[in-house]
């Protein structure tokens, strides 16, 4: 794998003859990329059923009346139970917190939950509970069975944009309409 090859802090976007449902119309920031794998966090997809104060209370976490009331999203199929925090690097854990890029950072531990529950922590955040992963080449192959397509990660896009129209979004970024992208080809 050479350098310009690295999908860190890219985005990747699912098209529409994606195999795998779980991961329809998804968006995946990737936080890690490497020789030995990928990880990465879909954006784009809440639950329905399950909150950041939902999560607070599980874990006997205090809560603050300051603390947001945030979405938690499915951020892939791989250890759902496992919770992460995608946010701009205004918040550092002081345990550990991942440097994804200048612009977003990931922190896996509960310190900032518990930040959070008081209403401090990261402005810009996703919430999200499990991750995608990929094996040594996988990746790389999806991608080569135009399986996602990779564009350029923004704070607007990742963070400001409603979760319902980040794929549209980060295809756009592209110059891509989701029209043009058909799962069944077909000429008039």
């Amino acid at each position: 794998m050479s350098s310009e090859t690295d999908l860190t802090g890219k985005l990747l976007i699912a098209m529409p003859g994606m195999g795998d449902p779980r991961f329809a119309h998804s968006v995946v920031l990737m936080c890690a990329y490497s020789p030995e794998g990928a990880m990465g966090l879909i954006i784009n997809k809440v639950t329905d059923e399950l909150r950041l104060d939902n999560l607070l209370e599980q874990l006997s976490i205090p809560k603050s009346p300051m603390a947001r009331d945030l979405p938690v999203h499915f951020g892939g199929p791989v250890e759902h139970g496992r919770g992460f925090v995608l946010h701009d690097p205004s918040y550092e854990s002081a345990i550990s917190t991942l440097e994804v890029t200048p612009e977003f950072s990931m922190t896996a531990t509960m310190d900032i939950l518990e930040d959070m529950a008081q209403g401090l922590g990261p402005s810009d955040v996703i919430l999200a509970l499990g991750y995608a992963g990929w094996g040594p080449g996988q990746l790389e192959g999806e991608i080569a069975g135009n399986g996602w397509l990779v564009c350029d990660a923004t704070r607007d896009l990742v963070f400001a944009a409603k979760d319902g129209e980040k794929w549209e979004a980060a295809l756009a970024s592209l110059g891509i309409s989701p029209l043009m992208l058909s799962a069944e080809g077909g000429r008039a």
